[in-house]
């Protein structure tokens, strides 16, 4: 059993017989025999086992320093017989010969590099040589690319190529020879990153680019339509980043040969792209059938943001001019403030689609859009005239027998000018104005509709500043509700001979209003309104009721003719002054102007007009006994007309427009009259709104300034604006003068250490 067991032997170390110098050398023959059948491409009969064995033995045997010396005067020999072919070559046949002999180069040393492996591991790594492979590449280098009739040649045929490619001259396809120069080049350089060859090339090759793009791009400016330019510029830009991948640059290659070509194709250019005439970028905005070739423009602009710039200022630029050209139309008389809007929701419906389709809805260009409406329609208190009238006319006639959908539609339109005014309240004195002649005349399409337009004025902003507009709509349905009252009342105390009047009570805070004294009513007008009072009295204690006598309307039943037979009797629809005028002349068929205004006590200004309105050709129910259009003196004398005629059996007697009476603008903000169907003159608004506005700041600065206790004066003024800005847009002087009177009212005071800080006073 025992001789049965498994015995080990432990055998002693063999010691390698030591290879001596005679014996390295003739292993390194069988090596450089190897690696010349290698070259020569005979390597079929060789046993790569018994190569790798050698060169691992002469490693192993301490005789690398033979080998690697060896492996580099033969690779110099071998390359230094390829070299001789190449520096032979012509110009035509050097860049397929130099692919080819790279291509056999990096065959061999794929193939020796197997071979050495051993050595690379070992050797190489103590010694701190280079690599087989990398050895190779930087024999090749200095041996066949720094030969002065290779390299520099190799160089200018390539850049010749490309630039060949270019113009046309060869097909712009994959072209095997530029890619093997390239490919030969990034290898070459990867090894020898101290002296990169393929950097010497990015090099020239970027500067050969500029250099042919920079006489190109110019040549072919000065001879076609910006529109022609675009379009070569953007096939220019797309041909070369597809040679870039063709040639498989490098990404540090491909973005500055792109820069390049946005550098010369594109920013050096973009400002004459944009101003020629007739085919620019701004010129092109004047054309709707454009919008193609302004996107196209846009689209090779993006490129270079810095360029985007430009055409942002000419979309600017462009919208400043056409709304000035709105502008001057209402300067030189021909005013109409509806066709003036129409224009301006067709100026934005056309940039609106530009600024989508062109700039593809980019946001700085929708803000550069926003500002240049703003910045003419802002430019004075027009645009809120205009836009008031404009919504006016809507709600009058415009949105009659129009959709709900239709409705909201053209409002929402109007909403598109409001959101551009600065001076919103401006907007809002107007709109007050006008809506209470359609509320109080019942003029309005429907109150649907008006109702419409103040919930998109509160979204617009806020509560606060339709809480006027709102109560105004209050007024007239507790109006209503007060005349069924009246009504009731008067059917109960059998009261039938009395005038029959409709009475709006209005709340004074709410409605806009003159400070006119009232006129002196006909006796049985007088009756019935000191009636109406009492019963309103008797209900709500505590109330005033002032009669607006420069408002309202009448209907008066009227004879002319001079007998039985030719009696001609009509309805004439009139406005409270008229219907105090025209019964006088129940008493009198002739009458002076001052023996008017004596009976009936109508301010001067307003008795003319209406005067005025009563003798026009179309409806001269009076006779003015003065020539002229105009009322010249106290003595000027008005007969009844009794040869009046008319079709129509209810006549409307409209009045005549009165010109709007402005003061200048103050330090304090731009101001003006509050008149009936005034439009402000440039840069003037309502006196009403200054005085708000005074009201409005105060009480902004009284509320910070308790938040705050203690501000300085910059931070001041910036926080009002910034309150203030939904309604209107104050100025620094402004503010400060209101800041000032609050001083002077011991609201606030200067700090005693700081004079710019104000201290709230408690």
């Amino acid at each position: 059993m025992a001789d049965s067991k498994k015995r080990f032997n432990i055998r002693p170390f063999r010691t390698h017989q030591p290879m001596d110098r005679a014996d390295a050398n003739a292993t390194w023959e069988i090596l450089e025999h190897a690696m010349d059948e290698i070259a020569n491409r005979n390597a079929s009969q060789l046993s790569f086992e018994e190569l790798y064995r050698a060169a691992y033995n002469l490693v192993l045997h301490k005789h690398g320093a033979l080998l690697y010396e060896g492996v580099t005067e033969k690779l110099n020999a071998i390359l230094l017989q390829s070299v001789e072919t190449l520096a032979a070559q012509p110009n035509e046949t050097l860049l397929e010969t130099m692919a080819t002999v790279w291509n056999e180069h990096m065959i061999t040393m794929t193939m020796i590099r197997d071979i050495l492996m051993y050595m690379d591991r070992t050797y190489v790594i103590q010694q701190r040589r280079r690599v087989v492979y990398e050895l190779g590449l930087h024999l090749f280098r200095i041996t066949v690319w720094e030969h002065p009739a290779v390299g520099p040649r190799v160089m200018e045929l390539t850049l010749d190529l490309i630039n060949l490619q270019r113009i046309g001259k060869i097909p712009d396809d994959r072209d095997a020879r530029l890619q093997n120069v390239v490919r030969m080049l990034l290898e070459l350089g990867r090894a020898d990153f101290q002296a990169n060859v393929y950097h010497e090339f990015e090099t020239a090759f970027l500067s050969t680019t500029l250099e042919f793009y920079q006489q190109e791009s110019l040549s072919f400016l000065s001879n076609n339509t910006a529109i022609d330019y675009a379009a070569k510029a953007a096939s220019r830009l797309e041909a070369e980043a597809r040679r870039a991948k063709t040639l498989q640059l490098p990404v540090t290659t491909e973005g500055p040969l792109m820069t390049t070509l946005e550098t010369e194709w594109i920013q050096r250019h973009s400002r004459v792209l944009v101003d020629m005439e007739p085919s620019g970028f701004s010129a092109m905005l004047q054309d709707d059938t454009k919008v193609q070739s302004l996107r196209d423009m846009y689209d090779l602009f993006v490129r270079v943001p810095s360029s985007v710039d430009h055409l942002r200022e000419a979309l600017a630029a462009r919208i400043k001019q056409d709304g000035a050209a709105l502008v001057q139309d209402q300067e030189k008389g021909a005013s109409d403030p509806s066709a003036f809007c129409r224009g301006v929701l067709v100026m934005k419906a056309k940039y609106d689609r530009i600024v989508n389709e062109a700039f593809r809805d980019e946001k700085k260009a929708q803000k550069r859009m926003k500002e240049s409406f703003e910045d003419f329609l802002n430019q004075d208190a027009r645009a809120a005239s205009c836009l008031a009238t404009y919504v006016d006319e809507l709600l009058r006639v415009g949105l009659r027998g129009a959709t709900e959908v239709q409705i909201l539609d053209s409002l929402n339109q109007a909403i598109v000018i409001f959101r551009f005014l600065s001076d919103k309240d401006v907007f809002e004195s107007f709109y007050k104005q006008q809506l209470a002649k359609r509320l109080l005349g019942g003029r309005s399409v429907s109150d649907d509709a008006e109702r419409s337009m103040v919930s998109l004025l509160k979204a617009e902003c806020g509560y606060q500043f339709t809480t006027k507009l709102e109560g105004m709509f209050n007024d007239m349905r507790i109006s209503r509700e007060t005349r069924d009252k009246y009504k009731s009342f008067k059917r109960q105390e059998g009261e039938k001979n009395m005038v029959d009047i409709e009475v709006d009570v209005l709340t004074t805070g709410y409605w806009p209003s003159q400070n006119v004294p009232p006129c002196t009513l006909p006796v049985p007008i007088q009756e019935s309104i000191d009636r109406f009072s009492k019963f309103y009295l008797d209900k709500h204690t505590g109330r005033k009721l002032k009669w607006q006598t420069n408002t309202g309307a009448a209907e008066l039943k009227v004879t002319f003719g001079t007998g039985p037979d030719k009696y001609r009797r009509h309805e004439l629809c009139v406005s409270t002054y008229q219907m105090c005028i025209l019964l006088l002349f129940n008493d009198k068929e002739t009458l002076t102007l001052a023996q008017i205004r004596q009976q009936t006590q109508i301010p001067d200004q307003e008795l003319r007009r209406h005067l005025i309105s009563l003798c026009t050709p179309k409806n001269r129910i009076l006779k003015k006994g003065s020539k002229g259009r105009g009322i010249i003196s106290d003595e000027d004398t008005f007969t009844y007309n009794m040869d009046f005629t008319s079709k129509l059996k209810r006549v409307r007697i409209p009045l005549v427009k009165e010109a709007s009476m402005v003061r200048p603008e103050t330090a304090a903000g731009l101001i003006g009259a509050d008149g009936k169907d005034a439009h402000v003159a440039p840069g003037s608004v309502p006196v009403s709104v200054e005085e708000d506005r005074r009201h409005l700041v105060e009480a902004a600065i009284v509320r910070i300034m308790k938040a705050r206790k203690a501000l300085n004066h910059n931070d001041l003024i910036a926080e009002v604006t910034r309150q203030l800005t939904n309604r209107f847009q104050p100025t620094p002087q402004f503010i400060k003068k209101r800041i000032e009177s609050l001083i002077d009212r011991e609201y606030l005071e200067r700090s005693e250490r700081e004079h710019r800080v104000y201290n709230y006073v408690a």
